[in-house]
């Protein structure tokens, strides 16, 4: 199987994805002038994206049904994120899968130690790989929604763009400057074509 992203991306990597793997799964849904792009289009796709973000070992297969559970989990993730943006209830259907996926894998409190001394560490059950990842998925969502830093996160103002990020300034509007280049050229040819 080729491990080598397309180039363009590498190129799409919105803020706050660095730190929350749970936003970069909402964002391998999104439109480039071309069309739309999913990053999670079939099972070897959903398979290989786990593998890249670490979350699943590259030898331990997925099938349809877990691939299936993926996706789910990320339109609950935008449904969730949308609510979260409007200070509102977001659907019980999104709020349910998102816990199921934090209770398939439930993690396990253990007691390591390294040169600094004893810590407590949180391993996740591994006897399912697959909700393994959807767990870990789940938790960094969890994390993020209720991060004060979560009242950054926003949807790209580019048209037809649907990737979420976290603004670094209360100005900013896109994911990208790519977006943003995109939305100021379509002014520019609007404004030229009115005169």
């Amino acid at each position: 199987m080729d491990h080598e992203a397309p180039h363009y991306l590498h190129q799409l990597q919105v803020p706050g994805e660095e730190r929350y793997v749970s936003l970069a799964l909402v964002n391998t849904r999104f439109t480039l002038s071309h069309g739309p792009v999913d990053l999670l289009d079939g099972t070897e796709a959903a398979h290989l994206w786990l593998v890249r973000h670490e979350l699943l070992p590259d030898r331990v297969a997925l099938n349809g049904r877990q691939a299936g559970r993926l996706l789910g989990l990320r339109e609950a993730l935008r449904a969730l994120f949308e609510a979260r943006t409007a200070h509102s209830v977001p659907p019980g259907e999104s709020l349910n899968t998102l816990n199921s996926a934090l209770g398939a894998a439930p993690s396990t409190p253990r007691l390591a130690w390294t040169s600094e001394g004893p810590h407590r560490a949180d391993e996740p059950d591994t006897g399912n790989p697959a909700a393994a990842a959807l767990s870990l998925l789940a938790e960094d969502a969890t994390e993020l929604l209720t991060d004060p830093e979560a009242d950054q996160l926003t949807e790209c103002a580019a048209q037809g763009c649907a990737r979420w990020f976290l603004r670094s300034h209360a100005a900013r509007r896109w994911c990208t400057t790519k977006c943003g280049n995109r939305v100021r050229a379509a002014r520019a040819y609007a404004a030229r074509k009115g005169r």
